[in-house]
């Protein structure tokens, strides 16, 4: 009886040894996890005073593309009349029906404190406007690329902040393949790459590949469709989450931006991912976000932070209806801001998104979201939470 009382001691005061030993472990864990820097990434509140209201009754239609020229102005591009409904612009119609409203000229140009500084837009003599205007890029020239995603849109334009007209390229109603090098179908956008003069074409809605042409002449140099393969013009059915990924681009090619350190990212919207490349278009990597989503897909439209490594790529979900913080070395999904609604901080087709110089964030919308948005940059935070909702702050000008 003794041994076996002095063995069931023994047994004992080993397992709370044991015990002991777990719990340090744990404890330890828990003070390295402490001790672990927490991930940080920007935090952004919405302005809800910018811009100032527009003059002369104007309204903006689906808002289709904003970028950032030198000064820090913001350009916008709209649908202007054709996406408002006849009570919108019962001052445009005949017999008018009241004093409001109006669409504004397609393209507006404001500055930093939100006044507008210049608009024009609109069909001239030699050149042809789109029939959906769609994107618009400010290149380190000073010039305004454009394209279009109407049925019956082939080309892309260049003009001057006036709205002078200098340059088509490729033209309407040419209805071009994914491997036509003479013209374009239904390009959602333009990125200019100025050390190179290369312009970087997402064509688009209709194709199903980038293009690079020369910026002066309009040349086609190269193009590629996903993981670089041959664009193909197939009709590959619905996007499907669970099926392996598609090894072509489904349209549309949203968007194409090339990093300071020459990595191109792609938007390939509906297939809900980003796809990265060399300026060649040698495939390097890709990340999916939001892979579940159906219609009209996550992935709609990128821009970089402004550190001098651009540590960060911002993404616009149009169908989600938020903006993604994501690291722009591992792809990785950092945090999230927005939600759907009409209210300052919330999204209705968040299309379209760009970024100044003091790191501020700005984003059109499509659909009946109709307007410009600006978003304050607020420094580095931890993260502490994958989707932060409508970042509403304390202080709401600068």
């Amino acid at each position: 009886m003794t041994r076996n009382r002095h063995y069931l001691v023994g047994a004992a005061f080993l397992s709370v040894l044991a015990i002991l030993a777990v719990a340090q472990v744990v404890v330890e864990q828990q003070v390295i996890a402490q001790q672990k820097p927490a991930v940080q990434a920007p935090r952004f509140e919405v302005d809800p005073m910018w811009p100032k209201p527009l003059p002369n009754h104007w309204l903006l239609g689906s808002t289709i593309g904003v970028d950032i020229d030198a000064q820090d102005h913001v350009w916008i591009i709209h649908r202007s009349s054709a996406t408002l409904n006849a009570n919108e612009r019962g001052a445009e119609l005949n017999p008018p029906t009241g004093e409001c409203c109006k669409g504004a000229p397609p393209v507006l140009e404001f500055d930093q404190a939100g006044n507008l500084v210049r608009s024009w837009g609109g069909p001239g003599p030699g050149f042809e406007w789109p029939e959906s205007n769609h994107g618009i890029t400010i290149d380190g020239k000073g010039n305004v690329w454009i394209g279009g995603n109407g049925g019956n849109d082939g080309q892309v334009l260049k003009l001057t902040k006036d709205g002078k007209f200098l340059k088509q390229f490729g033209f309407g109603w040419a209805n071009a393949g994914s491997n036509d090098p003479w013209a374009f179908r239904q390009v959602a956008k333009i990125f200019v790459d100025d050390a190179k003069n290369e312009a970087y074409i997402s064509d688009g809605y209709g194709n199903k590949r980038v293009a690079v042409i020369d910026a002066e002449t309009g040349a086609f140099k190269r193009y590629w469709g996903a993981y670089g393969n041959k664009p193909s013009d197939e009709n590959f059915g619905r996007y499907n989450p669970t099926a392996p990924p598609l090894q072509q681009f489904r349209n549309p090619v949203h968007c194409a931006e090339l990093a300071k350190d020459n990595l191109l990212y792609v938007c390939d919207r509906v297939n809900n991912r980003i796809q990265v490349f060399t300026p060649e278009g040698k495939f390097v990597k890709e990340a999916f976000y939001s892979k579940q989503t159906l219609a009209a897909g996550s992935a709609w439209d990128i821009d970089f932070s402004k550190d001098a490594q651009q540590r960060f790529l911002y993404m616009a979900d149009g169908q989600n209806q938020k903006v993604y913080i994501i690291d722009r070395q591992s792809l990785q999904l950092l945090t999230s801001f927005g939600d759907g609604g009409r209210q300052p901080g919330q999204f209705f087709g968040a299309h379209s998104i760009a970024v100044d110089s003091k790191g501020n964030i700005y984003t059109t919308e499509t659909y009946e979201g109709k307007r410009v948005q600006r978003f304050l940059y607020r420094g580095l935070a931890a993260v502490e939470k994958e989707n932060q909702g409508v970042v509403w702050g304390t202080r709401t000008s600068q």
